[in-house]
């Protein structure tokens, strides 16, 4: 396997750069461009070891910096591996990985340093998925779940169920195969209860999706309203910043004004939407016509009511659309005094809070209101949960096998018709944990990652 070489940190200026080097030449090639000032020789170096010294091409000197040594098999990689820490300016950064390719590295490939550790059998693939999620985290609880899948809890999980799985069909097949044997048939009964026991703990884990999917990628949320109820003071309360044009003139946000916001551990896909209501200007009927369709495909509708005047026909035009829907009625302008028939928002909305949006305070009150929601408190990060599609699918078609192995057992089909249905399930769980694994899907998952990683 060739020595690959890559920048790890992120090509902006900083303090230091990074340029990471692994394989079999990985310290022979850092011997070529890294003097250390002590006299002592690379090579020489061991595992877990630092030297100070200066940088050089071919055509000379090109900075000062760090070299940190790690031997294989103690290194991310599983690799001899070599970093360089040099001062973290663009031109200087890509000048020392120049002078490292052309002392005999090859440019590493996106995500190749953690592909190198999981074929060396340092992570697995559900791990090494993890840590592409830990660069990614946004939220603290985002962050702890793949920390936690970084230390194998998906994989313990489903390690469990494949292992249960694979003791049962290696029962079946010694009772097959070696029918001259005194073995005993393998019991029906015990075998439905093995099945229901995986069938049930991956249904669990399949649950997990869900919720790892909304700290991922966070929440659609539509912030919908008449005019002039205060929606996009809202979304600026939100953002933290002016983002939407608020006056006193109706009809100022014509068009869906798209960002996101950081709401405990939740981030809100958030557009402001032009306000609800008749109107003759051609423009702003086009805002409102997008408002709605905008309404119907969110996973959360923030709807925005003004506790200084009554309810109008707009209002009830947004009540009654809402019907069915996740939804949040803020009832804004409290700091006002009550002209809103509030009893009518609370029969018509399980989720209502009261707030003044020019008020940080009123943050708090939309949070919990939301966290209670979608019950992202409730969420276990250490219980292992799906990060990806991928994994999503491999435990989909894991238990639609093994439920079809329930069936043919149930339905007094031969052992051999179950034996098949259950290794199939196990081959999508050994998938899953990369463990039995296509090269097509391993460079798939890769793909994904950083150069550098």
């Amino acid at each position: 396997m060739s020595t690959i070489a890559a920048i790890a940190t992120p090509r902006a200026v900083g303090g230091i750069s990074v340029i990471r080097i692994s394989g079999e030449k990985a310290i022979e090639i850092a011997e070529k461009v890294f003097f250390p000032v002590s006299g002592k020789k690379v090579s020489e170096m061991k595992g877990y070891t630092c030297a100070f010294g200066k940088v050089k091409s071919a055509d000379g000197e090109l900075d000062e910096g760090i070299l940190t040594i790690f031997r294989a098999p103690k290194s991310y990689t599983g690799e001899d591996v070599a970093e360089i820490s040099c001062h973290g300016g663009i031109f200087v950064t890509n000048e020392v990985l120049r002078a490292v390719i052309a002392a005999g590295a090859e440019p590493a490939q996106a995500g190749e340093f953690t592909k190198r550790a999981f074929l060396n059998g340092k992570l697995s693939l559900t791990q090494a998925e993890a840590v592409a999620d830990i660069i990614a985290a946004q939220g603290r609880q985002l962050h702890k779940c793949a920390l936690s899948l970084h230390e194998g809890a998906l994989f313990k999980r489903v390690k469990a169920v494949s292992d249960s799985l694979v003791h049962l069909l290696g029962e079946l097949a010694a009772w097959v195969d070696y029918p001259e044997e005194d073995i005993p048939e393998v019991d029906a009964s015990n075998m439905l209860i093995t099945l229901g026991k995986a069938v049930s703990e991956l249904k669990k884990i399949l649950k997990t999706y869900d919720e790892g999917k909304i700290l991922r990628e966070g929440i659609d949320t539509a912030i919908i309203g008449k005019p002039n109820v205060g929606k996009s003071t809202l979304m600026n309360l939100l953002l933290g910043y002016e983002r939407s044009i608020v006056t006193e003139i109706a009809g100022t946000t014509r068009d869906i004004v798209e960002e996101s916001a950081r709401l405990g551990d939740i981030v809100l896909r958030l557009s402001d939407t032009a306000g609800i209501r008749k109107t003759g200007d051609v423009v702003e009927n086009i805002g409102v016509s997008l408002s709605l369709k905008k309404l119907d495909a969110a996973q959360l509708v923030i709807a925005v009511f003004d506790n200084s005047k009554e309810l109008s026909h707009e209002d009830f035009q947004i009540i009654e659309k809402l019907q069915g829907k996740t939804a949040v009625a803020v009832i804004n302008k409290c700091d006002k005094e009550n002209m809103l028939d509030k009893a009518f928002i609370y029969e018509n909305f399980e989720n209502v809070v009261e707030i003044s949006a020019k008020d940080e305070k009123s943050l708090d009150v939309l949070r919990e209101k939301i966290e209670k929601i979608f019950k992202t408190s409730e969420i276990d990060p250490s219980a292992g949960v799906i990060a990806n599609e991928r994994q999503k699918r491999c435990v989909q078609m894991a238990t639609s096998s093994l439920e079809d192995a329930v069936f043919a057992l149930e339905s007094g089909q031969t052992l051999d018709a179950v034996t098949v249905l259950i290794d199939e399930g196990v081959s999508y769980l050994l998938e899953l944990t990369g463990e039995r694994v296509s090269e097509a899907v391993v460079n798939e998952v890769f793909s994904h990652f950083c150069v550098g990683k």
